[in-house]
């Protein structure tokens, strides 16, 4: 009878309770509150389980009809919550958004769904970046694109370099961009000889330089101003706001690249366009009175680094102030040109491995800043379309 009673007593003690049993650890299996992803955002890769309850447009705002776009959704413990501070924004990468984006799937709201991905902050507020994963709890989930173009999923840099531009568009995006890559470190004109030396790094040979128009690799000490060296080009043609090679836009390596001397002399100031005659050394570029086309495979290429010059040189502490237009024969004005075959490129030629590790090399070893183009090509479309 005692030892009846003795076990009686111990049984409550050895017992686990059902929260213990059943605690969130943030696994697939076991995700998230919200709740419990807004008390952990500690840049760790997590799942969340939450109800749509919106979209975010800034850090205190979600809205809930009339979506923008299909970037970002907020998520809450609650289908009907409405504080804010209740909810996680998830960011949305390409290849979920027409599955989960609310501006394609505005019934998505108050659906409870599962996500996975980095909790940091989004909106500069708690939020999931970088989903690797969504999928409805009541089914119907989805797995992303195996094999996305490059550059169109979540940069890394979402978190923290572009967490003030995260969710913006139009003006708003483009202003917020210029903030983020203004005030870069520069270097002198002379100082651009080595560093191209090492951004267009041939991979198959070190000790060779790409030139961008011909895609000729040669040695990357032909550099000068002879018959077939190379020399720095201005994809921003200098003369187009008349900087020429002053520290700033004139040194700017997200646009100086290395080409073939008397190429370069071919492409001039002219703007960029389709059409005329093949250049007969660099094949498959065409040239007349006052444009110039590249080959396919960098067409994107100058495409981005123009957008990235109409973003970074806004005016402002005694810059020049350019500007993207749709004319050809610009001259000595701020402007470049052509806007809207611009546009068509950057979307023909999709961003590549070489180019992201050019913008890579830039931003960690010379100017400390990044294309945002690279690394989100959809802000193209959210800028000027």
């Amino acid at each position: 009878m005692k030892l009846v009673m003795l076990l009686a007593l111990f049984i409550p003690v050895l017992q686990t309770t059902p929260s213990q049993v059943h605690a969130a650890d943030g696994s697939l299996t076991n995700p998230y509150s919200v709740a419990e992803a807004n008390a952990n955002q500690n840049g760790t890769v997590k799942s969340v389980k939450g109800y749509v309850v919106g979209q975010p447009t800034g850090t205190n705002t979600v809205i809930t009809s009339n979506y923008p776009n299909d970037y970002a959704l907020a998520l809450a413990d609650s289908p009907t919550e409405t504080s804010t501070s209740k909810m996680i924004y998830v960011q949305i990468p390409s290849s979920f958004r027409s599955q989960f984006g609310l501006m394609t799937n505005p019934s998505l709201k108050g659906t409870q769904i599962k996500v996975t991905g980095k909790l940091a902050a989004y909106f500069s507020h708690s939020g999931v970046i970088s989903t690797t994963a969504m999928e409805k709890i009541s089914g119907g989930g989805t797995q992303p694109d195996p094999d996305p173009d490059p550059g169109t999923e979540p940069s890394p840099y979402d978190g923290t370099y572009y967490q003030t531009a995260i969710g913006k568009t139009g003006s708003s995006l483009k202003s917020a961009l210029h903030n983020i890559i203004d005030d870069h470190r520069e270097l002198s004109y002379d100082n651009v000889w080595d560093a191209l030396r090492n951004t267009d790094e041939d991979p198959n040979n070190p000790n060779n330089v790409i030139l961008l128009y011909t895609g000729r690799s040669q040695s990357e000490l032909t550099n000068g101003g002879n018959v077939n060296d190379w020399n720095r080009e201005h994809v921003w043609a200098k003369s187009h706001g008349d900087f020429g090679t002053v520290m700033g836009p004139g040194t700017d390596l997200h646009h100086l690249r290395p080409t073939d001397v008397s190429v370069n002399s071919s492409r001039g100031n002219k703007d960029f366009d389709m059409g005329g005659t093949q250049h007969s050394e660099a094949l498959g570029n065409y040239t007349d009175s006052d444009s110039w086309e590249p080959r396919d495979a960098v067409k994107g290429d100058v495409a981005r680094m123009l957008f990235y010059m109409a973003v970074r040189y806004e005016g402002d502490s005694g810059e020049v102030d350019l500007e993207l237009n749709n004319s050809v024969n610009n001259g000595t004005a701020p402007y470049h040109g052509k806007m809207s075959v611009l546009i068509q490129w950057h979307k023909q030629d999709p961003v590549d491995a070489r180019e992201m590790r050019r913008n890579d090399i830039i931003y960690k070893d010379y100017q400390y800043n990044r294309n945002p183009f690279i690394d989100h090509p959809e802000w193209v479309d959210a800028i000027w379309n």
